[in-house]
């Protein structure tokens, strides 16, 4: 998405660069700026880092429910033994 942002922003300065339009482009960048920080918007690399964040705790869970499950079974068997 920066790539995107950073693309548009090049062009228009290669448009702008000679013109009297600066003021034009200086207005526009102030905007999407604005526009931009009032979106709850992350990088690529914080939503990857969280993806695989994510993807460890899950795994964790997967085993704590496993072992859960044995111990439960662990409990059960004991209480009809006794």
């Amino acid at each position: 998405m920066n790539n995107f942002f950073n693309d548009l922003q090049g062009k228009l300065n290669e448009v702008f660069e000679n013109s009297p339009a600066k003021d034009i482009e200086r207005n526009v960048k102030a905007m999407m700026t604005q526009g931009f920080s009032k979106l709850d918007l992350v990088t690529r690399e914080e939503f990857d880092i969280q993806a695989q964040v994510l993807g460890k705790t899950r795994a964790k869970l997967d085993a704590l429910e496993l072992r859960v499950a044995e111990l439960e079974a662990k409990v059960a068997a004991a209480d009809t033994k006794a």
